[in-house]
């Protein structure tokens, strides 16, 4: 059977590794994942008991409409139900908005070192990928705009971006946006806006009135610790949304979720309390960082991209047999590492980790 040439050689997405398999392969009793930003602190409480409540359903298909989540969410955001899109993470809208928009041959534009489902998904489509080089870590949104042309058909801006964590401030976004074409659309990946404390960070939402061709993407999976149960949202005018929907499967979210995501937005104080450890944490460790003479860029999410001056995989295999798990592998910063914000004391296992690593490598420190 004849696949899409343009799937022949995609790369598969390789996730985090699991602490499961860390521990059979090195023989480990304790191991700690730093890769895939997770909550260290788990989820709320409430979100446990509301699943526990909802097992008794678990024969009967999930709400198509998430008509209930969507009313709270939509209460909680300020906006109306119909600008709202639920997913399968906020993965599966990106690959909904690729699907309901892109046509072979369309370009889309994104950095050169971001969420690689934009241009997983751009490719399954065929559309063109447009790559812009980051400038010190950050979206060249001027580079950007040069680029747009009469098959620019979408713009992918992540803010915080993963994997660098840096941010564009609301007054760039909106400097942005005002020379966007209204036929493009500019799809603003949230995933970590919960824990950015920068006042400069847009506030995106009241954009939409503004913008109609702007998406504002977020996610359950981050500081709400609702990843396993996958459930991400978009935020648009009625119009996008409604051209979404009409490509999304009937039953892409599951009850679980549903009833998780209801119960982990009325728990607020756990995810300001979340926050400010986040904050707190990542301050240490790229004081840490500082310390150790380990360029870093300035962190917004709850991860951090830090520069070992060592290639990222030999660390990544030191760490790991220390029972540290950390992503590595960034094509445009080879030497460096994206570590998540874990505990207080996740956080300094891993610099004592690192530390070994770095004696190991000879690395030369300040």
């Amino acid at each position: 059977m004849k696949p899409k040439s343009q799937i022949v050689n995609l790369p598969v997405y390789k996730p985090g590794k699991p602490i499961e398999e860390v521990k059979r392969e090195l023989g480990l009793e304790q191991v700690i994942k730093l890769a895939s930003n997770e909550n260290p602190f788990g989820s709320s409480p409430a979100v446990l008991e509301a699943i526990t409540k909802e097992m008794a359903s678990v024969s009967i298909y999930p709400d198509g409409s998430a008509a209930n989540l969507t009313e709270v969410l939509a209460k909680h955001l300020g906006v109306e139900r119909s600008n709202l899109i639920f997913g399968c993470g906020s993965d599966e809208i990106i690959a909904l908005i690729t699907r309901a928009f892109f046509l072979p041959g369309d370009e889309t534009i994104m950095a050169d070192q971001t969420f690689s489902v934009y241009k997983s998904n751009a490719d399954i489509e065929g559309a063109v990928t447009i790559e812009v080089p980051l400038k010190k870590g950050t979206h060249d949104l001027p580079a950007m705009l040069a680029q747009i042309t009469d098959k620019t058909k979408a713009i992918w801006v992540c803010n915080p971006n993963n994997p660098t964590g840096t941010i564009v401030s609301e007054q760039e976004l909106i400097t942005f946006m005002d020379q966007v074409p209204s036929n493009v659309m500019v799809v603003l990946d949230e995933a970590y806006y919960e824990f950015v404390t920068d006042e400069a960070y847009p506030q995106s939402i009241p954009l939409i009135d503004r913008y109609p061709n702007l998406v504002v993407l977020r996610t359950f999976s981050k500081i709400y610790g609702l990843a396993s149960l996958r459930i991400g949202y978009g935020i648009a005018r009625p119009e996008i949304i409604d051209l979404i929907n009409r490509v999304r499967e009937p039953f892409n979210t599951s009850r679980f979720g549903q009833v998780a995501a209801i119960a982990a937005l009325q728990d607020q104080a756990f995810v300001q309390e979340c926050a400010k450890h986040n904050a707190t944490d990542r301050e240490w460790l790229q004081n840490e960082f500082t310390r150790l003479g380990l360029p870093y860029f300035p962190a917004h999410g709850n991860f951090i991209l830090v520069d070992l001056n060592m290639p990222s995989d030999t660390a990544f295999q030191s760490l790991l047999k220390q029972g540290i798990i950390v992503r590595a592998g960034f094509h445009v910063y080879p030497t460096y590492i994206r570590v998540s914000v874990g505990t207080a004391e996740q956080n300094r296992m891993f610099i004592a980790a690192l530390e070994n690593t770095l004696a190991e490598n000879a690395v030369a420190r300040p």
